[in-house]
């Protein structure tokens, strides 16, 4: 808890907010952060608490969000260390713009978003949210739709009066190992020890995307799991693809042609997608996956934003295709050798260690199982509560910006499509890997760094397949261009699961029926213990 007198409710708050380091973005942002920021101010004047904001909106950009760190220290400078601190975000924003004054701050800290697919307030919420719980850095944090419903407007008046908010976080418990079947703990005992003895490497094309700190894993902590870094450059991977010849690249075209991935395409390459693009996404797998040979890597993440970005299309094409066991052959330059065949490299989108880390260990447990190793993480983006068609859920939206495995889509490739991701935040175009969740079993989970200890919170999920219309909907609702998967977390409200969540990102990976998701679970959940990974089981969690 914070150093701040709980007993005295608050009577004013300052409020900031952080936005991308991208002009555009931030523009095209800035009137639903106007409006969360109008709705929330009136919701504390009701309750008799006055709003200051931190700092004035710039009529010059076009917007009142902080656009980079520097820009937050200074503004950080003139805050009352002691002040009530409100952090409130409607779209998706750098945590490292704020997290420098956010760390030194003594008074109380109070996180809100906007709970909306369109403006992902809720991304950059809990990208927040995970960096502040690594820092060590106490918080509270709350979300709504509109700012009038009940469950908002109850813990807001909590945090007022005592300076926090309550939620239900009874959906988690730590692991007991002995509780698990036997023969998963010890086949994750056994998997855990083959690890440590041969180390894996995580190629990192620099670190750090987008100011998520809580996506960085410091060396102390990784190497002791047996994972080791391998600093890569971005630009090494620009420089590795102008060796590619255009019929390598073509192959690679022609292959997923050929399993019926529609690409669609257009001639303007400012807003369309080209075959231009496509063939540099091309040329960016084949490089991609032969450096991570040159450097014996088992897993590697891409940061496209920023750099990249400026350079070459985008990279998610590529990232989806390392993330699936059916994907183009790559050969060695010189010897021909087919590169990491019949199995996935896994990809972290967005250079996420904590989703790396993740998935090295759930491509070791699944292949050990003869289970469909192909995992991928994604964003909590959004959901809602859905009824009809045997349906009442409350049914989240996962999506990431292309790099799903279409073994994670319903009809694979051939259900699949490819369109140009948007230009705000892609200036040089590329396709994605667009696809629809199939219906089964998913194991999600999440690595994070907490009190200097790594951790995982871990849980059971199941895939629905929603009516054609509502699928539409959500599409038109979120990213029309990105994968989605609709999906349940068992035995987790939406609430509880937004209050524990440690992380903007979720990983997850396909088990065929129920029996075998658990079964998988333990393994992995065995795995990570016996790593020195603190596991917490999240939900409705049954091995029998």
């Amino acid at each position: 808890m914070s150093n701040s007198n709980t007993n005295v409710p608050v009577k004013e708050v300052v409020l900031i907010t952080s936005g991308d380091l991208r002009l555009s973005a931030n523009q095209v942002c800035w009137a639903a952060q106007e409006g969360l920021e109008r709705k929330l101010t009136q919701c504390f004047q009701n309750a008799g608490v006055s709003v200051r904001r931190a700092f004035p909106v710039d009529s010059r950009s076009g917007h009142g969000f902080i656009s980079s760190q520097r820009m937050g220290m200074d503004i950080f400078a003139d805050i009352d260390p002691e002040a009530n601190l409100v952090f409130a975000t409607a779209a998706w924003q750098y945590s490292h713009h704020v997290l420098p004054g956010m760390r030194s701050h003594r008074g109380p800290i109070l996180t809100v978003a906007n709970w909306s697919g369109q403006w992902p307030g809720l991304v950059g919420l809990l990208n927040l949210n995970g960096s502040l719980v690594k820092a060590g850095v106490p918080f509270s944090t709350l979300w709504s739709k509109d700012f009038t419903d009940e469950y908002f407007l109850t813990r807001l008046k909590e945090w007022i009066d005592h300076k926090t908010v309550t939620h239900d976080l009874s959906h988690v418990r730590d692991l007991d190992v002995k509780a698990l079947p036997e023969d998963a703990a010890n086949k994750g005992k056994q998997l855990a020890a083959e690890l440590q003895k041969q180390k894996a490497i995580l190629g990192i094309f620099d670190e750090g995307c987008m100011g998520m700190y809580n996506a960085i894993i410091d060396d102390e902590l990784l190497n002791p799991i047996g994972v080791f870094k391998e600093r890569l450059s971005q630009s090494a991977l620009v420089a590795r693809m102008r060796t590619i010849t255009p019929d390598e690249a073509k192959s690679v075209r022609q292959w997923l042609d050929k399993k019926g991935l529609r690409f669609i395409t257009g001639k303007d390459e400012n807003s369309e997608l080209t075959d231009a693009q496509i063939h540099e996404q091309c040329k960016m797998y084949i490089a991609a996956a032969r450096i991570a040979d040159d450097f014996g890597c088992d897993a590697i993440g891409i940061q496209y934003q920023q750099g990249l970005k400026d350079l070459v299309p985008a990279s998610d094409l590529a990232e989806g295709l390392f993330n699936n066991s059916d994907r183009p052959p790559v050969y060695q330059e010189n010897t021909g050798k087919e590169l990491y065949a019949g199995r996935p490299l896994p990809h972290f989108n967005e250079v996420d260690e904590c989703a790396g880390a993740d998935a090295l260990v759930t491509n070791r447990c699944w292949t050990a199982l003869g289970l469909d190793p192909s995992t991928t993480l994604h964003d909590v983006r959004w959901g809602e509560q859905f009824h009809g068609d045997g349906i009442d859920e409350f049914v989240w939206v996962l999506q990431i910006s292309g790099a799903a495995p279409a073994n994670h889509f319903v009809g694979g490739y051939a259900g699949a499509s490819s369109e140009r991701q948007p230009p705000m935040y892609f200036p040089l175009g590329g396709g994605t890997l667009k696809g629809v969740g199939k219906p089964g079993k998913i194991v999600w989970s999440r690595v994070f760094v907490e009190g200097n200890a790594l951790h995982v919170d871990m849980g059971l999920g199941t895939v629905v397949q929603l009516p054609q219309e509502e699928t539409d909907r959500r599409w038109k609702h979120t990213t029309s261009q990105w994968p989605m998967v609709s999906a349940i977390l068992e035995g987790i409200s939406r609430d509880s699961f937004m209050a524990r969540h440690r992380a903007n990102h979720v990983n997850i990976a396909y088990g065929p029926d129920s029996k075998t998701a658990a079964h998988a679970l333990a393994v992995k959940a065995a795995m990570f213990d016996a790593l020195g990974v603190r596991v917490h089981l999240c939900g409705t969690v049954n091995f029998d």
